[in-house]
């Protein structure tokens, strides 16, 4: 572990890409994955709840909490992306059977648990699914706004969507959550589409983790196989983008994903709109003391498989 690592709370909906953004955390010595919370999205709670804890067990780090949490939107219907992710969330590999009981207690009071019992401005949330557990604990316990020292979320788009034309999966699927986060006073970097659709797993990218040879690697390399296909046939993808990762590279290093400060809020009674991140790109940037948003919006591209290479290969 680096000195002063960065520690993170990573709320997901396991989820291929999360999967991946599981790893990057585990295997990358300037961030300490504090816990892993998980929310209904990609596939129901029960699924991305079992593939969290899989996962944890495939990277050998059984000592990393999981507690589930809602398993559903604020105030909609829950629809999966099943498409994409398959029935299990995680389709394409053999998931191993977890030896850790899942923990007890619910994801977003031990959320509020963590951060409350933390010096303030230590602790770091980063959503990779839709929003719910992140509004739900700034709605039960305020004060963790002033306490989190940043919130770096994997959703929205400033001009792309793939749930609408308009809106991100993630945001769309809980509008509402995701307009009481993002209208929260704390720092918010949103990565969302326009970023990560340049994290695209080539097939140069995949032989490299090939390459690696362990189980580990393997394991990786099959969850992208199924990703490649899912993406070629629902949104005409040649390479898939795995987004949710790029949230921990850009803890990591923030070369690797450059950023531009806007405004952004998010649309929940359009007719046609409704799940939009709107981001005011118009005039000069405004300072952090005047904006507490922005949108990532490059990403070095060889930075970032190094670094989930690396990952793997360090976790072994």
């Amino acid at each position: 572990m680096a000195e002063n690592p960065t520690k993170i709370i990573l709320d997901s909906d396991p989820g291929h890409d999360d999967a991946m953004a599981i790893l990057l955390a585990l295997g990358n010595p300037k961030i300490e994955l504090l816990g892993v919370t998980t929310v209904g999205g990609n596939q129901s709670l029960d699924k991305v709840t079992y593939n969290a804890r899989a996962v944890l067990e495939a990277a050998h780090a059984t000592d990393i909490p999981v507690h589930a949490g809602a398993d559903r939107p604020l105030v909609r219907p829950l629809k999966v992306a099943a498409a994409v992710h398959g029935d299990t969330g995680l389709d394409g590999v053999e998931l191993p059977e977890p030896t850790r009981p899942l923990d007890p207690g619910h994801a977003v009071n031990w959320i509020i648990d963590t951060i409350m019992n933390a010096e303030p401005k230590t602790i770091t949330l980063v959503p990779t699914g839709p929003l719910t557990n992140i509004a739900l604990a700034v709605r039960m316990e305020p004060r963790i706004v002033d306490r989190v020292k940043e919130v770096v979320l994997m959703g929205g788009g400033y001009h792309v969507g793939n749930c609408s034309p308009v809106a991100e999966f993630n945001v769309a699927t809980d509008p509402e959550a995701a307009h009481i986060v993002f209208n929260e006073a704390w720092p918010i970097t949103m990565v969302g589409l326009d970023l990560t659709h340049q994290a695209l797993c080539t097939p140069e990218v995949q032989s490299r983790i090939d390459a690696i040879g362990t189980d580990l690697s393997k394991f990786a390399s099959g969850l992208m196989d199924f990703f490649r296909e899912a993406y070629k046939n629902n949104q005409d993808f040649v390479d898939p983008p795995v987004h949710d990762p790029c949230t921990v590279a850009y803890l990591i290093d923030h070369a690797v994903v450059a950023t531009r400060r806007c405004p952004v809020d998010v649309e929940i009674h359009g007719a046609l709109t409704t799940g939009m991140t709107v981001a005011d790109l118009r005039g000069p940037e405004p300072s952090a003391e005047d904006c507490h948003t922005q949108v990532a919006v490059k990403l070095d591209f060889d930075g970032f498989w190094n670094l989930i290479i690396d990952a793997i290969k360090t976790i072994g």
